[in-house]
């Protein structure tokens, strides 16, 4: 796994969002799921839509906290209610049948500050159709929770569960791939 960056986010959290039609009928088939920690910012949104002030690195993530915080000052957006999140990837996505390697955009420069402390959660199966930042996580957008077990926070507990998946197929009728392996883990702002 290599380190990829950090993002700001608001969490989804189900008992809060069940007014969500057609999001709810597919989180009542997964009653494990409490909250959803997602790479994706499809139901756990980002702190802004960040690509426009080109902070990223060429992970299309941010290389430290403080860059968010630096960023939110700037533009005077709210970071309260935000959780943050430290993510690795696999070195290789998977194309729908094979692995194949994949690298940051080198375009943009890449310097992530390893967290001192970080709370693994689990991992996330994310597509990237257009190369570039985050698309769709299928195990929340898709609701392929509800045929592949995740923890409460809709994440696999172990890489080789979300290499399994993805090599039996179980993310076949998703999203457009390639899909990378993020591993997911919890930050304190401090």
């Amino acid at each position: 796994m290599i380190p990829v960056g950090y993002m700001a986010k608001r969490v989804y959290k189900k008992a809060e969002q069940l007014k969500v039609r057609a999001i709810t009928a597919s989180f009542e088939k997964m009653p494990q799921v409490v909250d959803v920690y997602s790479v994706s910012n499809c139901l756990s949104k980002d702190f802004a839509d960040y690509i426009r002030y080109w902070k990223h690195n060429g992970y299309w993530l941010f290389d430290s906290p403080e860059i968010i915080k630096n960023l939110a000052k700037e533009n005077s957006i709210r970071l309260e209610e935000t959780s943050l999140f430290y993510y690795e990837t696999h070195e290789m996505e998977f194309d729908g049948e094979r692995w194949v390697p994949w690298s940051s955009d080198p375009s943009f420069p890449t310097n992530i500050v390893l967290p001192v402390g970080k709370e693994f959660q689990g991992f996330d199966v994310v597509c990237f159709s257009l190369k570039t930042s985050p698309e769709c996580s299928p195990l929340s957008c898709n609701g392929i929770a509800e045929e592949v077990q995740t923890n409460s926070h809709c994440l696999l507990d172990t890489f080789a569960e979300a290499e399994t998946s993805l090599n039996d197929g179980k993310f076949e009728n998703a999203e457009p791939g390639p899909y990378r392996i993020f591993a997911v883990y919890s930050v304190d702002w401090s």
